[in-house]
């Protein structure tokens, strides 16, 4: 088995790697890595970072975003979401959007990984989940960002605020919201007691 081979061994389909780790395999890394790029056995999704694509019967089977944008921040305390997510919300929102929102502690800016955008927003809150109420939240902090028309938006958002429950709607937009955010909710929930 060449020293090459011994070297594949250790990327799993699936999974992406940052140049730091995989030089600890091979003092050699430097050398291999640019032959497993032009083979296809790796793909470059960005400066530094390598992933191995997996098969499936039908063809490669997309990045896992987690373990790509895990990988990127060197962090785990992360949460990813889309705008897109806002058309669960019930509010008739029409818009598509190609990017992901990923709130993190560590890094600010629109980053191309491999196929994908990522906007990645410095937060010093954010859920480890996304739930109802932290869209809502979200939609209003984003809402200048959106191509939707804005004064329907606020309208639907008053509505669906009152259906929510508001005890939680309340903690969300104090804990994630802007302060423009915050005012609008404080002023929709308190016509609400």
């Amino acid at each position: 088995m060449t020293k090459l081979n011994e070297f594949k061994k250790h990327f799993y389909p699936g999974r992406s790697y940052r140049r730091a780790e995989v030089t600890a395999w091979s003092k050699s890394a430097d050398r291999y890595l640019p032959v497993l790029v032009e083979e296809g056995f790796l793909r470059k999704p960005s400066a530094g970072m390598y992933h191995r694509p997996k098969q499936s019967a039908f063809g490669e089977v997309p990045v896992d975003d987690y373990g790509l944008v895990r990988t990127f921040l060197k962090d785990s305390r992360f949460l990813i979401t889309s705008p897109n997510a806002y058309n669960a919300l019930g509010l008739a929102t029409t818009q598509l959007y190609n990017k992901l929102l990923v709130y993190n502690h560590k890094r600010h800016g629109d980053f191309q990984l491999g196929e994908r955008t990522y906007s990645f927003r410095m937060k010093p809150y954010f859920p480890k989940q996304v739930s109802q109420e932290f869209l809502l939240v979200d939609l209003m902090n984003n809402l200048e960002n959106l191509a939707e028309d804005q004064e329907l938006l606020r309208h639907r958002v008053r509505e669906r605020a009152l259906e929510m429950n508001t005890s939680l709607l309340r903690k969300s937009a104090h804990e994630y919201g802007t302060i423009a955010t915050k005012r609008f909710f404080d002023g929709v929930l308190a016509s609400a007691a």
